[in-house]
């Protein structure tokens, strides 16, 4: 069996109290070497006469290879795993994020003007001006990230209270790289409208709404209806923020090749939400010639078993109503993009693709092939993954697309500000370009501002914005 690559997101640290003698590290490292994990650091050593303790990190790939891990240092002689921690874990203990004030409160005074009586004279304001709430309240700069837990990551349907992680770390990512406040709100329904009412409530509170791992295709519902009730910006992240960096990873993937967008012939493995927003955008882009492919099979108007996302992109795609399976599909394709599962995509039906194809297997934690086995086959590669080059993540658009729509003070996020921000990723690294950096990093600080700009330019030109 084929081991993962050892990743930080199963990373432990030990504290190991070890025999005092020449060598006995040296075995405990090829111990570890010898199951696969890598030792990514080691804290420095305490000598207790006899005995020397010492903490180490160690990366490792899955829980099952954690405890193969604890299981070669149990065996070593000499050796005690004094503490074990996985990291993870920790990391997440009381919560990733926390409210913090702006404003100083140290006396008597600060006291009169922050709360009662001079908090007053701002609620007399904005009662008298609704719109004042934007500049002197958090709506300034504040999102709320509301998810029913029913499609989290590639964990599915796991409720609300388990989605919580997701969210908080979705909030640090707001204001990590767009300075944007964001707060999770994980709603026990899953009912679209008690969601589409309770989040329509939320709008005295907030300047914009992430809608977040909520299933196909009640994501669509959702969205479409609160985008049309709400007076402010309303995104959900899955369907366009995927989109958005999809288009970015393929405008530059298709420079790369040499090929236009409206010649090429693209096979979409994964008809869900990210699916059908991902092919929106795409044929925004130009594309003419998209196949999709669900669990069933090819997506096709002779399907009855297809919901109304589904037969609207049944309607729109296939134009030579092609059947059967992917692999029926693929060949002469020059482009497959992956928002599916674990391999459903193999080596020859990459090898049928049309010369210099280009791969996007976003699954997420496994791909739907795995990039090695491709590597001298297709001429670009992309995944969902941070151990691979190009990463499709969708952080590198949503920061930046509402730190634009706040500025500019956008009621809604349209189609050109979704577009001018996947033309925005892709020139950060437009004179770059390499088969392997087809997207910035994650930590590339150029991308978010210039989404931001791009974003907040569309939204002006759009004329969706309140007077600033």
């Amino acid at each position: 069996m084929t081991r993962q690559t050892p990743s930080p997101a199963y990373s432990v640290r030990l504290r190991l109290r070890m025999v005092n003698e020449p060598g006995t590290l040296g075995t405990v490292a090829v111990a570890i070497g010898g199951v696969g994990a890598n030792i990514v650091a080691l804290e420095g050593f305490v000598v207790k006469g006899a005995y020397l303790e010492d903490d180490i990190t160690i990366y490792c790939s899955s829980v099952a290879h954690q405890e193969e891990v604890r299981a070669a240092i149990e065996a070593l002689d000499g050796v005690e795993i004094v503490a074990w921690d996985d990291r993870v874990h920790s990391l997440h203990e009381g919560g990733k994020i926390e409210v913090v004030s702006k404003s100083v409160l140290a006396d008597m005074d600060d006291l009169a003007m922050l709360y009662t009586p001079g908090v007053a004279r701002e609620c007399r304001a904005i009662a008298a001006d609704r719109d004042r709430s934007f500049t002197h309240t958090i709506r300034k700069n504040t999102v709320a990230i509301v998810s029913d837990g029913t499609a989290v990551l590639g964990l599915g349907n796991i409720g609300p209270h388990a989605a919580m992680p997701v969210m908080e770390g979705k909030a640090q990512l707001f204001k990590h790289f767009g300075g944007v406040d964001a707060f999770p709100i994980c709603i026990d329904t899953t009912d679209p409208d008690e969601i589409v009412s309770l989040v329509q409530k939320l709008e005295p509170t907030f300047g914009g709404i992430n809608l977040e791992d909520i299933a196909a295709p009640q994501a669509f519902d959702i969205e479409e209806r609160l985008a049309n009730s709400m007076d402010i910006p309303v995104f959900h992240d899955d369907q366009h923020g995927t989109a958005i960096v999809v288009v970015a990873a393929l405008i530059s993937a298709l420079k790369i090749v040499g090929k236009d967008i409206a010649d090429i012939k693209l096979v979409t493995a994964g008809v869900g939400a990210a699916g059908i927003a991902v092919m929106k955008m795409v044929m925004a882009l130009g594309a003419t010639h998209i196949v999709g492919v669900d669990h069933a099979g090819v997506v096709h108007e002779g399907r009855d078993d297809l919901d109304s996302s589904k037969r609207w992109f049944a309607e729109q795609t296939n134009p030579e109503n092609l059947q059967g399976t992917i692999s029926d599909v693929i060949g002469g394709a020059d482009v497959f993009v992956g928002l599916s599962a674990p391999n459903v995509l193999t080596v020859e039906d990459v090898r049928s693709m049309a010369p210099d194809p280009i791969v996007f297997a976003m699954a997420n934690p496994d791909p739907e092939i795995r990039p090695e086995l491709i590597k001298d086959i297709a001429a670009v590669i992309a995944t969902g993954r941070s151990d691979f080059p190009n990463q499709i993540n969708n952080v590198l658009a949503f920061p930046g697309m509402f730190r634009g729509a706040l500025d500019a003070r956008a009621r809604k996020i349209t189609e050109s500000m979704k577009l001018a921000a996947a033309h925005a990723i892709a020139e950060v690294v437009a004179d770059e370009l390499h088969p392997q950096y087809i997207i910035p990093s994650a930590f590339d600080q150029r991308v978010a501002p210039a989404v931001a700009a791009a974003a907040r330019a569309a939204a002006e030109a759009d004329g969706v914005c309140r007077p600033l």
